[in-house]
């Protein structure tokens, strides 16, 4: 299921990639003065939003490492490609919406003027008044100019009887009702058209507003901020697009690949041959054998570590122990002291995990009343990373893994100690002061 989400998201974050580069290819091929020119700043522009996915990358294992150059200059470089990014996407952002607004403006305005024209041309013809269709007036017109009056009369312009006044009366009427047929027959071909053009719209949404989306997010953000203009919730949305964008595009890759842990340290595989010495080591030294024996001796030491841990580090070899001959002691009658011997539980897991677990095996040692503070802690773990040509850890994963292994921490006068435990660096040290003491003052 790991595995399916971060290809999803893996996929999405280069989808929103792809778009962001094209829209950054696109402004930069407009600033070109020519083609060649467009094409080389196109270029350029898809490479730094590409870049820009991969600075986190870069960004975060420079800060793992503590390489604070490299880090400052990832900030950098990604500062100055979002920068750039952000601008051409609010640039292509803002030029779509304001054009296709303006489309969307142009087509609502004609379609109003079509159904205003429509309804003044339907009142126009409704004032025409009443009359017959204009072939069947023209044809009445055209059969009394046969008569003979109208040739006596010539044309009706000369009324000397009742018979020709009388059909110029008619013929009269019927020019004026041919008249309305005609503006009749003319508004209805002018509807007609205006129909026409009205249903070709149809196939496409005729809207009432340029911008439907920022008309009502315009009147939901009125009912608490009444001074919002439709123009500022325009911009705001050119703004939205162009964050995500960046965002998803900056920054998707490095969330989706976080599914695989990539930083995650896995462990060195070990050979049975070095797995056949170290348990071997281990089991010869697990259950040492103490006899008793009652020695006076002129200052005892104090401070042993009675628990230390019996795994023996893969690099560490196995010293053979030399034989000291003590001098003869003073014997007293008292009760003899008998020491006992503890023996420790073999432990299930001889080959450490992780390098944390490693420097704990072989520089750290449980001593009750001791302590170390966080600073000198990493500084000894940073000291065995050096000697062992191993990479060391940032300080909080560092102390996340130290956790882990059971060490009781406190703070104590403002600073992080770890209770119960020294380094042997310092156990050794102090083993040290102590013999030269001891024979300084036996001398």
């Amino acid at each position: 299921m790991r595995h399916v989400l971060g290809v999803l998201g893996v996929l999405a974050a280069g989808v929103l990639l792809a778009v962001s580069a094209a829209m950054n290819w696109r402004f930069g091929f407009s600033l070109g003065r020519t083609e060649l020119d467009g094409q080389i700043y196109g270029a350029a522009s898809a490479a730094a939003d590409c870049m820009k996915a991969l600075v986190p990358f870069f960004f975060f294992a420079a800060v793992r490492n503590r390489i604070w150059s490299q880090a400052a200059a990832s900030a950098l470089v990604w500062t100055v490609v979002t920068t750039y990014s952000m601008t051409s996407a609010l640039g292509h952002a803002a030029l779509n919406r304001f054009d296709s607004t303006g489309e969307r403006a142009q087509e609502a305005q004609v379609y109003q003027d079509l159904r205003t024209e429509l309804k003044r041309a339907e009142e126009q013809a409704a004032w025409i008044p009443q009359h017959r269709p204009y072939e069947t007036v023209q044809s009445e017109i055209d059969g009394l100019k046969l008569d003979k009056a109208w040739k006596w009369s010539k044309g009706c312009t000369e009324v000397t009887t009742n018979m020709r006044r009388q059909l110029c009366q008619q013929v009269t009427s019927l020019e004026a009702e041919l008249a309305s047929a005609a503006s009749a027959k003319k508004a209805d071909a002018h509807i007609a058209e205006l129909k026409s053009k009205i249903d070709a719209t149809a196939g496409t949404p005729a809207l009432s507003e340029a911008d439907p989306q920022a008309k009502v997010l315009t009147e939901l953000a009125n009912a608490f901020f009444p001074n919002v203009k439709i123009e500022n919730v325009q911009m705001a949305l050119t703004l939205f697009v162009a964050l995500l964008l960046e965002i998803g595009s900056g920054f998707g890759m490095y969330v989706a690949f976080s599914q695989w842990r990539l930083y995650d340290r896995q462990p060195k595989p070990v050979s049975p041959k070095a797995l056949t010495e170290v348990s071997t080591a281990a089991a010869a030294v697990a259950v040492p054998v103490l006899t008793p024996v009652t020695v006076q001796t002129k200052k005892p030491r104090s401070g042993a570590n009675d628990n230390r841990s019996l795994e023996i580090a893969l690099e560490t070899p196995v010293a053979p122990a030399r034989a000291i001959e003590a001098p003869p002691a003073e014997v007293h009658q008292a009760e003899p002291t008998v020491v006992e011997s503890k023996v420790v539980a073999p432990v299930a897991r001889l080959v450490p995990e992780n390098n944390t677990e490693r420097f704990y095996k072989e520089n750290v040692e449980v001593r009750d009343g001791s302590s170390v503070t966080a600073t000198e802690l990493y500084e000894d773990y940073c000291s065995w990373c050096d000697s062992k040509n191993k990479e060391p850890a940032a300080l909080p994963s560092f102390a996340r893994e130290f956790a882990e292994l059971g060490v009781k921490k406190e703070k104590v006068a403002g600073r992080v100690r770890y209770i119960g435990i020294a380094l042997k660096s310092d156990t050794a040290l102090e083993e040290v002061t102590k013999s030269l003491t001891f024979g300084t003052v036996a001398a």
